[in-house]
């Protein structure tokens, strides 16, 4: 097993961190010293020490787009909460007559133990049937989500269930991608994908209750010894499960057949293990280049901002990786034809080619919508559509079009592709935050949730197939449809003036022009499902941007593509906070 830590090549002090300009630390793409780890030990004390304040809205639970998350260290992810969620999960199982198995996991985040802990030990007490990993061990979301989908039918004739007696659900204890002193809680209701906003506002509402109630003393437990000794805990072997159906979704036998050498790095996650039984299955020239894990990720280089964070798409986390592609293997070849890396509940990838370095990850959903459409997938329905959130690039729309595939553009949050991806309808769904997942080789559901595994795998899959890297493909793209440029940036807002933002009414835009073109669409709306956006989008014949007001800092965030050059995008950029800042204005004045 080649295990390496190596320093990144120095990084401007202002670049792009995977669409995003600005500010970049001195430090970052360097390894992570003494002085950047959490203390271990102080963080899992927080967690049973400190009681949250049910009055303070930092410290309540709140559910954003993946569960909730929060460090112990802020009294926003501690025992009081899980108690409280959990015991929130029932009663919302219980109202909606949801009766079968919970299956739960959690990934390597040192909170995701001693809270995994709590869960069971609330699920136990309300008598619920658990359903928990049988290595003991680690579950990436997207086996977990796989489980749901399988245990409600997905692989039978008739199609997954949402309905009826005997559904099975999830929790994943996860939050992602983020530094180590973060946990998260993650609900899978029984379509096994992310909850909705009607669920989880429920289940905050009812968990918010119980904690100002300080009602979480009165939560039956049992603890975790009996729980797990109980016959209504029982093992499921999630990796299995998921590697054993894996070519099912993806080409395997041409991956081996070619010989594609791989590289990946789980970045210390949930799929150390997942990859090492993949490569070992399907006989493939898989190397897990770093397969420790670390709950204080002392092996990680620090992220653009200084911080450790596990995420695939940004070039100063995936350092080490990327190094890797930059020394000669034998015969002076670099060592891998394709590498890969996986955050830390393996719903998110990156992708590493040796002729185009970390791909940017909108570049990659166009090359994968490319390949995947353009005939590798016979059995896919011929009317399911290509799904993309409406802040991923524009290149994935002509990409579509040329394949003659109708595009659902949906606002962001992986949760919008989910009755799609159940019933057929959507085939491919993916963020500009570098997670996706698509339907199995014939046609059916694969998961619900994003699945950073098999779109590591997809990558080497183009290239056995296709003889071109994923990067080859986006030029190839870029070259036929235009070359773009994207980016995100930050703007300074209120919560007065964030409000008005999120509550716009495409009628209260009034300009006719952005940075020199006419407007053509003014949307508050999602066009694929007419869903609220919850901000703005403008689009011109050559470009457009888009403006959502932060959920966690008093910024909005304005994502923005050219079809025309650098230059064009940055005046795109200030156009579109002028005329954000102007209709915002205009809404939030009071009349005199």
């Amino acid at each position: 097993m080649l295990i390496f830590r190596g320093p990144q090549a120095a990084q401007p002090k202002s670049a792009s961190r995977g669409g995003k300009i600005g500010f970049m630390h001195r430090r970052a793409g360097q390894p992570a010293q003494e002085s950047d780890l959490v203390d271990l030990r102080k963080l899992e004390d927080a967690y049973y020490e400190i009681k949250p304040d049910p009055s303070n809205p930092a410290q309540q639970v709140a559910f954003g787009t993946s569960g909730h998350r929060g460090s112990s260290l802020d009294g926003a992810f501690n025992e009081d909460h899980i108690i409280a969620i959990t015991a929130a999960i029932v009663d919302y199982r219980r109202e909606q007559g949801i009766d079968g198995p919970l299956f739960l996991g959690r990934d390597t985040h040192l909170l995701s133990l001693p809270a995994w802990r709590t869960a069971v030990e609330v699920l136990a007490g309300a008598g619920l049937e658990l359903r928990i990993d049988a290595r003991d061990s680690w579950t990436p979301t997207p086996a977990l989500s796989h489980a749901i989908l399988v245990a409600n039918g997905a692989t039978t004739p008739r199609g997954p269930r949402t309905s009826g007696p005997n559904l099975a659900d999830g929790i994943v204890v996860t939050p992602s991608h983020n530094p180590p002193r973060d946990g998260g809680f993650k609900y899978n209701p029984p379509n096994g994908g992310p909850a909705d906003t009607d669920v989880t506002s429920w289940i905050a509402a009812r968990a918010n209750q119980i904690l100002a109630e300080h009602a979480t003393g009165g939560v039956r437990r049992v603890t975790v010894e009996r729980a797990l000794a109980a016959d209504t805990a029982r093992p499921y072997d999630f990796m299995s499960s998921y590697v054993d159906d894996l070519p099912q979704v993806v080409d395997l036998e041409a991956i081996r057949r070619a010989g594609v050498r791989i590289g990946t790095d789980p970045l210390g996650g949930a799929s150390v293990d997942y990859w090492g039984a993949i490569g070992q299955e399907y006989h493939l020239d898989l190397t897990v280049v770093n397969d420790q894990v670390d709950p204080a990720w002392r092996f990680m280089t620090l992220d653009w901002d200084g911080k450790i964070r596990m995420d695939p798409s940004s070039p100063s986390a995936m350092a080490s990786l990327r190094s890797l592609l930059d020394h000669p293997g034998p015969g002076g070849h670099p060592l891998f034809d394709i590498a890969t890396g996986n955050d830390a509940d393996s719903d998110r990838h990156g992708i590493v080619t040796p002729d185009g370095g970390l791909m940017n990850p909108n570049h990659y959903l166009a090359a994968c919508v490319s390949y995947l459409f353009s005939g590798n997938r016979p059995g896919w329905p011929v009317d399911a559509a290509v799904g993309k959130t409406l802040v991923s690039s524009g290149l994935i729309d002509r990409v579509a079009d040329n394949e003659g595939r109708a595009l659902m553009e949906v606002p962001v949050g992986f949760k919008w592709f989910v009755s799609g991806l159940l019933g057929g309808s959507v085939a491919f769904g993916g963020e500009e935050s570098a997670g996706a997942s698509f339907l199995r080789r014939d046609g059916r559901v694969w998961t619900t949730d994003k699945d950073g595994i098999i779109l590591a795998l997809l990558a080497s899959e183009i290239l056995a197939v296709s003889g071109r890297t994923p990067s080859q493909v986006h030029r190839e793209l870029a070259d036929r449809f235009g070359q773009s440029w994207y980016a995100r940036i930050d703007a300074p807002a209120s919560l007065e003036q964030k409000a008005a933002l999120a509550a716009l009414d495409e009628s209260q835009v009034t300009e006719t022009e952005l940075a020199g073109d006419p407007i053509t669409a003014r949307l508050v709306r999602a066009p694929g499902n007419g869903a609220p956006i919850g901000g703005l989008k403008v689009t011109t014949g050559q470009a457009w941007f888009a403006a959502r007001p932060s959920g966690t800092e008093n910024v909005y965030k304005i994502y923005a593509e050219s079809f025309r050059s650098a230059s064009h995008l940055e005046q795109v950029q200030a156009a579109a906070k002028r005329l954000v800042d102007a209709v915002i204005q205009r809404t939030s004045t009071p009349e005199s």
